[in-house]
């Protein structure tokens, strides 16, 4: 009886939907591009180019499958301070082991609070190119990195096929625009404050050729776009006892791990 009740609700909420004329899906050619998702995407990114400084706070979700094909969800959070060209601060809480990103300008350091051990680079440059050379050197994955790009609708319609506006949805409270893309390799959606100040408030990454389509997740909030940054909060002081490394561990999630797991 319960299915059957359901059935019918569902039945009656398509009857409702043809009869007021409403449509389920966007009205948008096969293979094309949605100029709503384009203008709301267009703002976000002239938006997020344009703040000198911000800090946000994130939830991330990473799944991934095991050798025997069970799906799993890893779960972090972050939180991110920018201030625009060259300097960040960003803390991950991760599986293993915390995580603290340090960029000055000149030195790019990767910091792991479980081992109390860091790299460090020498770097001259923007924040773009410290994102680059972090993926590049570590292994570590950061998908939601375009986001934080000097020109982020450039990195972020790179390849993008097709695209679509789903309308008004609510994350974390916020009423949002939900607009998807599709790109060769993965689809990705991501939803944009309603109203005049369009910032990005969720962010999911579908690698669909990949056996099971594991998605990665990025729910932001606590953005502050006029952060009080205190002298010196990008130069990184090695702890008493850190250790200098050539390289964190990393496995095979992307998490850096801790030295002792497994004994």
């Amino acid at each position: 009886m319960k299915h059957e009740s359901l059935l019918k609700r569902g039945l009656l909420a398509v009857s409702l939907t043809a009869v007021l004329g409403f449509s389920a899906t966007p009205a948008i050619a096969a293979g094309g591009l949605n100029a709503d998702a384009d203008e709301i995407l267009r703002a976000m990114s002239t938006r997020l180019a344009g703040l000198k400084a911000f800090s946000v706070s994130a939830d991330i979700s990473n799944e991934f499958l095991t050798t025997d094909g069970q799906k799993l969800q890893l779960n972090a959070s972050s939180d991110l301070l920018v201030e625009r060209p060259s300097h960040f601060y960003a803390t991950r809480h991760g599986r293993f082991a915390d995580i603290a990103l340090t960029y000055d300008g000149a030195k790019l350091t990767l910091y792991g609070k479980t081992l109390n051990a860091y790299v460090q680079k020498d770097l001259k440059g923007t924040t773009d190119d410290a994102i680059r050379a972090l993926e590049q050197g570590t292994g570590l994955s950061l998908p939601g990195a375009d986001l934080l790009l000097a020109d982020p609708y450039a990195a972020l319609t790179s390849e993008v096929v097709s695209s679509g506006y789903y309308g008004k949805a609510y994350v974390g409270g916020v009423e949002t625009h939900h607009l998807a893309f599709r790109t060769p390799k993965v689809d990705w959606q991501i939803w944009v404050k309603a109203g005049n100040d369009p910032l990005p408030m969720k962010y999911v990454i579908t690698t669909k050729w990949m056996t099971g389509a594991p998605q990665y997740s990025v729910q932001l909030s606590n953005w502050n776009t006029k952060p009080v940054i205190p002298p010196g909060e990008f130069k990184f002081v090695p702890p008493k006892g850190a250790e200098k490394l050539e390289a964190l561990p990393v496995d095979e999630t992307g998490e850096i791990t801790d030295k002792q797991e497994g004994k």
